[in-house]
Formats: C-alpha cells, sequence, structure tokens
C-alpha cells in the first residue's frame, strides 16, 4: 500500500521497518512450508503447542488461588491476563505449531493461489487435533500433580473455566470471531517485528487482551474448560463439546475473514 508521496507503507517496531508487501510474502512463504511439511512433524509439533500452552491457564488458577479465587478488581485481572499470555510467549517463540495462527498463516497461500483448500483442510486438521491432545495430555499431567503441590486450589480451575461456557451460543461464537480476529493480527505483527523484545511484547498485548476481555480460544480454552470438567461437576462434557465447536468455529472466520482477506487484499494491491 503506498503513502500519497508514493512511499510504501511500513510497521515499525523498535526501530526496524517491515513494508507490507514483505510481511504478506513473509506470511505466504511461511504457510506453504507449513502445508508442504510431512505430517508426522506437524503433528508432534501441534502436541508440543497443546502441552506448552497449558502453562497459562495453570498460571491462572494459581493467580486465582492467591487472590483468594475472584475476578472483578483491575489488580487481580491484569495479573490473570499476563498469566494467561505466558503460554502462548512459549508457543510463538518456540515456533510450536498453534491453530488459530495457521487460520491466517495458512489461508494466505490459498488465497494467493499457491495451495488447495484440500491441503488447507489436512494441515488444520492435524494441527487442530495435535494442539488438543496435547491440551487433553497437560491437563490429565496437571490435576494429578497440583494437588500434592498445593499451589493451586480446585475451585480457582472451576472458575476460569466458567468465565468460558456460561455464555449463550450466540454470545460464545461472537466473542470466538473476535479471539479469533486477534490471533490472526498476532501472526500478522510478529512477522512485522524485528527483535525478540518486539515479538514478546505483541504477544503479551494481543493474549492478554484476550484473556482480559474473557474470550474463546479454542485451543488455551480447550485447556481452561478441561480443568473444570475434570476436577467439579459444574462443567459437563457437553459443556466442553459446545464450547470447543463454537470456540473453533468462530476462531477460524475471524482469522481467516478479518485478517486473511482483508490483509491480502490491501497489501496485494498495494
Amino acid at each position: 500500500m503506498a503513502e500519497p508521496d508514493g512511499r510504501e507503507t511500513s510497521v515499525r517496531f523498535f526501530g526496524g521497518q517491515t513494508p507490507v508487501r514483505d510481511i504478506l510474502e513473509t506470511q505466504i512463504e511461511e504457510g506453504l512450508h507449513e502445508i508442504n511439511r510431512e505430517p508426522d512433524g506437524l503433528f508432534l509439533s501441534g502436541l508440543s503447542a497443546g502441552l506448552d500452552i497449558g502453562f497459562g491457564p495453570l498460571l491462572m488458577a494459581v493467580v486465582l488461588t492467591l487472590s483468594a479465587g475472584s475476578y472483578g478488581d483491575l489488580p487481580t485481572e491484569l495479573l490473570l491476563a499476563s498469566a494467561y499470555s505466558i503460554g502462548f510467549i512459549f508457543v510463538v517463540l518456540g515456533r510450536s505449531e498453534l491453530f488459530t495462527e495457521h487460520t491466517t498463516l495458512a489461508v494466505l497461500p490459498v488465497i494467493d493461489g499457491q495451495a488447495s483448500f484440500a491441503e488447507l483442510g489436512r494441515l488444520w486438521t492435524v494441527i487442530f487435533v495435535s494442539n488438543v491432545l496435547g491440551g487433553l495430555v497437560f491437563t490429565a499431567f496437571a490435576v494429578t500433580v497440583i494437588p500434592d503441590i498445593g499451589v493451586a486450589r480446585p475451585e480457582s480451575f472451576i472458575v476460569v473455566a466458567e468465565k468460558l461456557v456460561h455464555h449463550s451460543t450466540w454470545g460464545m461464537f461472537l466473542s470466538a470471531v473476535l479471539a479469533g480476529w486477534l490471533m490472526g493480527l498476532l501472526s500478522w505483527l510478529v512477522t512485522a517485528a524485528q527483535s525478540t523484545t518486539g515479538r514478546i511484547l505483541i504477544i503479551w498485548l494481543v493474549t492478554a487482551a484476550i484473556g482480559i476481555l474473557h474470550l474463546p480460544h479454542s485451543i488455551a480454552g480447550n485447556v481452561e474448560v478441561l480443568f473444570g470438567l475434570f476436577l467439579g461437576p459444574e462443567i459437563t462434557l457437553a459443556d466442553y463439546a459446545r464450547f470447543l465447536v463454537l470456540a473453533t468455529v468462530g476462531n477460524v472466520i475471524g482469522g481467516s475473514v478479518f485478517v486473511a482477506l482483508l490483509k491480502y487484499g490491501h497489501a496485494s494491491r498495494g
């Protein structure tokens, strides 16, 4: 995209400068790389992401335990949002495969005509299944270990889960669209950033926004709701299934439509 004086629009972070067209080309190249990876490598990377992201919900429960298990006051909300972002920092900087990043990243090569919808579907399926499985393994491990350590009460995990499942169907879906939209922006902005410090700040800002707004993220929320399902009768299997379906569909639409399509449109026509 060009400025009125003909200069190309750029994104600037910590003194660096990345033209928008370069961001798009990098994202397409990365998306193609992931689409062409072997399924076993994708699966292991996705499993790692599902495991690592679980540290965010775990630390949220620890924060709630230390703050008497209540939401509502600003310091607690900010601490919870920051704890939530830690899992994303582990995953994004560790370059593991996270489903909600690929609702934007892997869509771009398809829009550009360099990959097919079938290839996109294969990638999404492998990463989503491995992310969810990783979250399940992390949750099962944590609920076995944490009671013996005594750093978080079971009630705190249930409070975190209830924040996600106690919404109307329409409200949960629309808020999941917002979460997918923010995750698409995260992928785009991390590509634009020129330093590790810049990337950490971006990841924290975007994912803390998701956390403080209590938006449904299909992979991090998978762990949050599983904790509630495992630790108390307040969260049912039907609650979990409803959350996972609505969060996943909403995340896909948010990342694909509000980021991939729009960013591709304005960057490719610059």
